[in-house]
């Protein structure tokens, strides 16, 4: 069967401007991403892999092309419209983690729920089921500052995961970990995908780029090869009431 496409590029343009010089960060990206696909963007430092993902997550605009998602051009809504959609359907992951460090895991959790307008009788719920999908039920209420590395990216995940999103975006999300954590976060990140989630990451390492159902080179700001044609198309069960919705590195 077929799986459905979730993301899809049209000729993606993005530019940026550094007095009368353009920079070509991106050019003609042309792309599709299927639900519960693990997919990783690859290339050398400069080649616009991160400009790529952050314009897919809808923090840098494009300056050309579009950008269809589950078949909608997102481009096409306004700056309120696409926060909502942001908050509804995307989900982030950074190298840094980007804990609140004065806060529990329970409550670096619950930050996105509040901006989405959960009712604050189902959040717990909400986030318990998210944390439970990393193995961290146990820490909900510690604080995240007193969490191991490993510990607090899989915080960073399962807060990605809280509003059930669509899509998982992260931007070197082992960068910082040793080999141990990095496996165990890989591997949280396959079962998330194997659940119905669809999984984009940068990364430079060749090791999680093969741990990913397919590969997207980009160089000089376009794809110079896409493992599309090796791609095996899983048949995955859907999440729990799933919903319808720089600098140059």
């Amino acid at each position: 069967m077929e799986s459905e496409i979730i993301i899809e590029t049209r000729n993606l343009g993005k530019d940026y401007f550094d007095g009368d010089r353009v920079i070509h960060a991106l050019r003609d990206v042309n792309i599709k991403i299927a639900r519960g696909e693990m997919v990783a963007i690859m290339g050398p430092s400069g080649s616009g892999k991160s400009t790529l993902l952050y314009v897919i997550g809808l923090l840098h605009p494009p300056t050309a092309g579009e950008y269809i998602f589950k078949g909608q051009n997102i481009l096409e809504f306004s700056k309120e419209e696409q926060a909502h959609f942001r908050n509804r359907e995307l989900g982030f992951v950074f190298q840094s983690c980007d804990l609140l460090a004065n806060s529990t895991v329970f409550e670096n959790l619950e930050l996105p729920l509040i901006y989405g307008e959960t009712d604050r009788n189902v959040r717990r719920g909400k986030i318990l089921r998210a944390l439970e999908r990393v193995g961290l039920s146990h820490r909900v209420d510690h604080w995240s500052n007193r969490l191991s590395g490993g510990e607090r990216q899989r915080a960073a995940i399962a807060r990605a995961l809280v509003n059930n999103p669509s899509l998982i975006l992260g931007d070197e999300p082992t960068g910082q970990l040793d080999q141990k954590n990095t496996d165990i976060v890989i591997e949280q990140l396959r079962n998330i995908a194997r659940q119905g989630f669809t999984v984009v990451l940068v990364t430079h390492e060749d090791e999680i780029g093969r741990a990913c159902d397919r590969i997207i080179k980009i160089r000089d700001g376009q794809v110079v090869s896409d493992g599309l044609e090796v791609m095996s198309v899983k048949t995955v069960s859907m999440p729990e009431n799933p919903k319808p919705g720089v600098s140059i590195t």
